[in-house]
């Protein structure tokens, strides 16, 4: 597919430079920088599980639901005024 698009005046040298002593095409050169940065991006997605510390104690305290987050910040910041 043909398309246009607008790229960086220093940004093109850079890519024309590495095409020439790569021996591919300018185009080349593009498809292969953007399936690189798509393949980053979906590897970065995959690898943004956070792992949250675990700490002594075992369970909940009595009372605290944990479906409900009204009780909950009442329970981690106390009585009110």
């Amino acid at each position: 597919m043909r398309t246009t698009i607008r790229i960086d005046d220093g940004l093109l040298v850079e890519l024309k430079t590495q095409a020439v002593a790569s021996g591919r095409t300018l185009g080349e050169v593009i498809e292969d920088a953007i399936r690189a940065g798509l393949a980053r991006r979906t590897a970065t997605a995959r690898a943004s599980t956070v792992e949250l510390p675990a700490f002594a104690g075992g369970s909940l305290l009595p009372g605290v639901d944990l479906e409900d987050s009204a009780s909950l910040l009442d329970t981690m910041e106390g009585p009110g005024p």
